[in-house]
């Protein structure tokens, strides 16, 4: 049952989240401070899952070489400006090939 309740919680505040976007008024929203907030909190939160998954199996902290290898793939390709999908693919090929490996 607990794990209902955690999921009601979790619809209800995504849903007051949006309430709250239509109902701030627009001078609110237009403030240069609460804009800059808004642009960096989806980076925030997926820099966050990506580390989260990259770093833990679990609930512990595990040090995976290839899934290392693999984010630093992306953040190669990423830094050369190289499309979302080849960022992906170059972390994949990589990142499977060092399992294929045995590393």
């Amino acid at each position: 049952m607990n794990v209902w309740i955690a999921v009601i919680a979790t619809g209800l505040g995504c849903y007051g989240l949006k309430l709250a976007g239509l109902v701030v008024p627009q001078r609110v929203l237009g403030d240069p401070r609460v804009r800059r907030f808004s642009e960096l909190v989806p980076v925030a939160l997926l820099t966050a899952l990506v580390v989260v998954q990259v770093l833990a199996s679990g609930r512990t902290l595990e040090l995976n070489a290839p899934r290392l290898a693999g984010l630093a793939a992306a953040v190669a390709a990423l830094l050369l400006r190289a499309p979302f999908l080849v960022v992906l693919l170059s972390a994949a090929v990589l990142t499977a090939g060092l399992r294929f490996l045995g590393v």
